[in-house]
């Protein structure tokens, strides 16, 4: 299989460094042909701006989901935007690995979103009826491939339980697993959460590394999280809400999620 490692920290002698050299270790000797786009070291642009569509007129305004599609469909991208699609086309499965910041991704990793996920790349795709909302939520153009997140935080692990200061840790994670992962159609897999980054010492790295490793093994064959496909009946068109019965008497984030 091929695997593409999207990893974001800016430091290589970090935890999250030796964790990256340890996923491609291990893919790479069960025989799987892995990618790095080590976003700190590529120098990648966060920002998404006019730049970005090298075929834009100065004297329009700049419509960043405009430009995105007109530059996507003519090929006037710009060359790291196409080179980082032409990977995640290529790969059988993306893995994004970074330390959670204030509640979500680096910015640099954000950046990557907002520039590669370009309209008609990654939305925007598929018909817009009162059937359906296009090529999304289940489907979409990487539709067949899996993700997962590998992701550290210094919070301990009852910090980001059910009753936890800081919220679930799926409720945390949703806006990523759901909203930039299965929306253009991966199937994504439950995340891989490394606590108390601070307090992993040889032993506990050991430990680390060990069920990682069986996560990593087991990459194709576990369960994805069962979120409901958005054309499959369980919403109603175009409103997008759930149908009364789906998800009965739940609301928030877990009612996108089937059981």
């Amino acid at each position: 299989m091929k695997v593409l490692l999207v990893y974001a920290h800016p430091e290589p002698r970090s935890l999250n460094g030796s964790i990256r050299d340890f996923v491609v270790k291990r893919l790479t000797d069960a025989g799987h042909e892995v990618r790095v786009s080590d976003l700190y070291a590529m120098g990648w642009k966060a920002s998404l701006d006019a730049a970005d569509s090298t075929g834009w007129n100065d004297d329009e305004r700049f419509e960043p989901s405009r430009a995105s599609a007109r530059a996507f469909a003519n090929g006037h991208q710009s060359a790291d935007i196409a080179a980082e699609q032409e990977k995640l086309l290529w790969a059988d499965a993306l893995i994004l690995q970074f330390p959670l910041w204030w509640f979500s991704m680096p910015a640099i990793l954000k950046g990557w979103v907002d520039r590669v996920y370009a309209n008609g790349f990654a939305y925007g795709v598929g018909e817009h009826s009162d059937q359906r909302w296009g090529n999304r939520y289940g489907e979409g153009n990487l539709s067949g491939k899996r993700a997962m997140l590998i992701v550290t935080t210094g919070g301990w692990e009852s910090h980001y339980s059910a009753r936890g200061i800081n919220g679930p840790m799926n409720d945390v994670l949703f806006p990523i697993q759901h909203g930039i992962l299965y929306y253009p159609g991966f199937d994504v897999v439950p995340p891989f959460v490394v606590y108390r980054t601070s307090k992993v010492d040889e032993a506990r790295f050991e430990a680390t590394r060990e069920a990682l490793g069986e996560r990593l093994d087991s990459l194709w064959e576990t369960a994805p999280i069962p979120f409901l496909p958005q054309n499959g009946g369980a919403y109603a068109i175009p409103e997008l809400t759930l149908n009364d019965d789906f998800s009965a008497g739940k609301t928030g984030f877990g009612a996108h999620v089937m059981g």
